[in-house]
């Protein structure tokens, strides 16, 4: 869509008050060990003090923690599984846009498999390999990725302008995540259903 369009992120980021961190800084003082977009519903890992919160980053750096995402797409994809892999990086000129660019980008790669069909949206498994800014969202929605945009992206996709299969917001939700226990070593798995 037009620039112009485009739902005012850095308006809102600014005037943001309330959060998961926001939440639970009233109760004692988070250490949030990684991020979900805006908008992305699930899974979200927070340390409650700076040691174990180091332990669970340096999992992160070294590949060790297993996400996994499920997301609804607008429109039918191609194949049953796959991998897509484009680097990427800020677009300068439009943030918090990500786009491709194979030579100063970050490589960034995604696996990604079809749960379900219908008529006009595929609904896909996503893992993502690397963890960089927007990356399921830019994958699903390149041309070079899977081509189809998920529902309810407003930065790569129509957002809510859908007309009849229009969603309030973005259909990508953080299923699973693993990691091992920063003071156990036992490996804890944990998975939020998927509310859409």
């Amino acid at each position: 869509p037009p620039r112009s369009t485009l739902f005012p992120y850095t308006t809102l980021f600014r005037s943001m008050r309330d959060s998961v961190e926001v939440r639970l800084g009233a109760r004692f003082e988070p250490f949030v060990v990684h991020r979900l977009d805006l908008d992305t519903s699930g899974l979200l890992l927070i340390a409650k003090d700076r040691q174990t919160h180091a332990a669970l980053q340096k999992q992160f750096a070294l590949r060790t923690i297993a996400k996994r995402y499920v997301a609804w797409l607008e429109g039918v994809v191609a194949g049953e599984e796959g991998r897509v892999e484009l680097a990427l990086r800020v677009d300068h000129l439009d943030r918090p846009r990500q786009i491709h660019d194979p030579i100063a980008g970050k490589r960034a790669l995604t696996s990604w498999q079809v749960l379900e069909r219908s008529p006009t949206r595929t609904r896909v498994a996503l893992v993502p390999h690397t963890g960089r800014t927007h990356q399921l969202r830019v994958h699903a929605a390149h041309p070079l990725g899977l081509g189809v945009a998920i529902v309810g992206d407003r930065l790569y996709g129509r957002g809510g302008q859908g007309g009849v299969e229009a969603e309030p917001r973005l259909l990508l939700h953080a299923e699973t995540l693993g990691f091992d226990h920063p003071h156990t070593g036992a490996r804890v798995e944990l998975r939020s259903p998927v509310p859409f």
